[in-house]
């Protein structure tokens, strides 16, 4: 059997926007609607049959147990085509997209979508477990007495809701908190997390001024840009936060860790051929992937730096190094995990990587990070810096996900 090849052909988001904000009365359902239908009116899909849309959000209603399927009902597509829920925490988007590559590859699909949403607005309300226990209790009662009596063993502080958070169930800390952990053991400085997150900052804000988003990004509820970016940041101004991770005497503040967000993206595939017969832009084809994890439980490896895992595996499969590329996009959960990883790589022996091929067009410290909706910002976005660049160029994707997890990806243009 001969594998196909697995093309990126274009890409859509929302704008990103901080929690709270533009979006706050938005649904998930909404957001991954609304990015899917801005794609579908860039290329002409409206009432088309596609083979597959996968997507996927971290966090989720119960109501969701369907939602990519529901939000391609709510579309302008044809509502027989079929849909799959992925999640693997940050790491979603990536996935669902190279789930996706690897069904062109067999031939099981012609056409596809795949992406990913959150919003931290619409972040789902969890009860206490005696509260949780009783509401069971009274669903499954059959009489109004035995209903009121599944509720006469709670307390007041039973009706307490549970606040929501992104926490490690195994360790009890936050995404922050672990890395502060991190930051600490690799001895990574503040103001070298001040000039990442600026850098960020103006790399997005330059893509934006010179159209480069224009065929990538659909406006939303009256929003057009990203909502987190601040052109006009410096490391002076960001030097003035106090830290929010790590204590008092912590590196990690607001201004170089990623905000809540709310937003959607999704990448439209094809079958290499197909999407020539269509006259459909050729991007860049996947070329390869590889997952990866850490134990972190105990301590012993780091929370947020699986990619160390994830990279060297890749590269040894492909006979590449770092220097191979043209383009390296690493996630920017924190500006410390960004500097961390790259650290790790160069005292693990896999190489350096150059800082002038790093997020050239910003990353998630200046757009935002709608969790699962991440990994479809930076396929989208690198497909198009490497289809500009030309044949042959190439691109690395690393991001890291809650679980001490990561997801490794190489473009390459065609």
């Amino acid at each position: 059997m001969t594998l196909r090849q697995a093309v990126i052909v274009g890409g859509n988001r929302t704008p990103f926007v901080k929690a709270g904000g533009a979006y706050a009365q938005a649904s998930s359902q909404d957001l991954l609607t609304a990015a899917l239908d801005g794609l579908v009116a860039r290329f002409g899909l409206a009432g088309e049959q596609l083979d597959e849309v996968v997507a996927g959000a971290v966090l989720k209603h119960t109501r969701d147990f369907n939602l990519t399927r529901e939000a391609v009902l709510g579309s302008a597509l044809d509502p027989r085509t079929p849909a799959c829920d992925l999640q693997q925490a940050c790491g979603t988007g990536l996935e669902a997209v190279v789930y996706l590559a690897n069904k062109i590859s067999l031939g099981q699909a012609d056409v596809g979508v795949a992406g990913g949403v959150d919003s931290a607005s619409d972040a789902p309300i969890v009860v206490g477990e005696r509260l949780r226990r009783a509401l069971l209790a009274a669903s499954r009662a059959r009489k109004p007495l035995d209903r009121l009596a599944a509720f006469a063993s709670l307390r007041p502080a039973d009706l307490a809701p549970v606040p929501p958070g992104v926490v490690e169930p195994r360790t009890g800390l936050s995404m922050g908190e672990s890395q502060a952990l991190t930051t600490a053991k690799w001895g990574i400085a503040r103001e070298a997390q001040d000039e990442l997150a600026a850098a960020s900052h103006h790399n997005l804000a330059r893509a934006w001024n010179e159209g480069f988003f224009d065929d990538l990004v659909t406006p939303y509820l009256g929003v057009a840009r990203d909502g987190a970016l601040r052109p006009d940041t410096s490391v002076e101004a960001l030097a003035k936060l106090k830290p929010v991770f790590g204590g008092p005497q912590g590196s990690m503040t607001a201004g170089n860790s990623t905000a809540l967000t709310d937003g959607a993206a999704v990448v439209l595939m094809a079958a290499a051929s197909v999407a020539r017969a269509r006259n459909w832009p050729v991007l860049a084809r996947v070329v390869d992937a590889q997952v990866a994890a850490v134990s972190h439980v105990t301590g012993e490896e780091d929370l947020l730096l699986a990619g160390r895992r994830a990279i060297p595996a890749l590269l040894e499969r492909n006979g590449l190094s770092l220097d191979d590329f043209d383009y390296i996009e690493i996630h920017e959960a924190f500006a410390a995990t960004v500097l961390a990883t790259i650290a790790a790589l160069e005292a693990d022996g896999v190489g350096v990587v150059d800082r002038s091929k790093l997020n050239v067009n910003g990353s998630s410290l200046a757009a935002g990070h709608p969790f699962a909706a991440t990994g479809g910002r930076i396929v989208a976005s690198l497909a198009s810096m490497l289809a500009r660049r030309g044949p042959g160029s190439k691109g690395l994707i690393s991001i890291c996900a809650a679980g001490g997890q990561a997801v490794a990806a190489i473009l390459e243009a065609v």
